[in-house]
């Protein structure tokens, strides 16, 4: 069950502001967002995530939420509930602060994470016993972006990049745990799902661990040898991007996200 969180919460963050061209094109002071998804193992659904952002010409904020469901609820309590908040600069999006909380059964954690010239910064609360094997280290942790706001820098490879949208390499830190998100484009692909049908923009993310894991947290060959395949929608006339399905075989079986419900204000 954690694998999957990790791949939940990596494909809420590719939500976040998927939108974001769409505001900036626009003369809209702002653009609110209510999306719910699905999370599946073959027929058998497992787990739901839901996600509020609210995204301005210059500022962004979010919150997403994703717990245990259907088949996987039997077996595990378990559910994140993160957020985040930063502003829009010439050089790129800049997060301003990044936090998480993540229950399972009776135990929870505090994630909060500052972005403060240009350095993240955690603490957990309770603390960690270890913050990996190496932990994350002071250059490990500069010049970063958290999961949610990883995703600004995608929109930005899609709405500018037509031939290859998605290309290139996202360093991020999530309050513990190092890692790069490698990315590589597939071309498009007619999909459906219960929200959504049309052709779509196919990019592969691939899992690059850096630092702070423990032995037993460390992802084998077998995790980090398939990618997150995200599938990314054109709408509002080519001037936004929507991710709206996600799959990876990964972890104990072939997770599939889908995206069930969109409300746009």
């Amino acid at each position: 069950m954690k694998r999957m969180s990790v791949i939940v919460t990596t494909f809420v963050s590719f939500i976040l502001v998927a939108l974001t061209p769409a505001v900036q094109a626009s003369n809209r002071e702002s653009l609110s967002i209510e999306a719910d998804y699905s999370a599946s193992v073959l027929i058998f659904q497992v787990g739901r995530v839901s996600l509020d952002a609210e995204l301005g010409q210059q500022t962004y904020s979010a919150q997403a939420h994703v717990e245990a469901a259907g088949l996987a609820a039997l077996f595990t309590d378990f559910e994140i509930d993160s957020d985040v908040s930063g502003h829009r600069t010439p050089a790129g999006p800049q997060p301003s602060r990044y936090g998480h909380v993540e229950r399972t059964g009776d135990k929870r954690r505090v994630i909060d994470v500052s972005f403060e010239d240009g350095q993240a910064r955690a603490t957990a609360t309770p603390e960690f016993s270890s913050w990996g094997q190496p932990p994350a280290s002071d250059a490990d942790r500069t010049g970063v972006v958290d999961p949610m706001t990883a995703t600004l820098m995608l929109s930005e490879m899609v709405a500018s990049r037509g031939d290859a949208p998605c290309e290139g390499s996202l360093p991020v830190f999530d309050g513990k745990q190092r890692y790069n998100l490698r990315l590589t484009s597939r071309g498009t692909e007619d999909i459906r799902t219960p929200a959504w049908r049309g052709e779509a923009l196919v990019c592969d993310a691939f899992y690059e661990p850096i630092s702070g894991y423990d032995s037993e947290d460390w992802p084998t060959p077998g995790e980090t040898r398939h990618p997150l395949r995200i599938w990314i929608a054109p709408i509002a006339e080519g001037t936004a991007f929507l991710p709206v399905r996600l799959h990876t075989r990964a972890g104990f079986g072939g997770v599939t996200i889908e995206l069930r419900q969109l409300v746009l204000r």
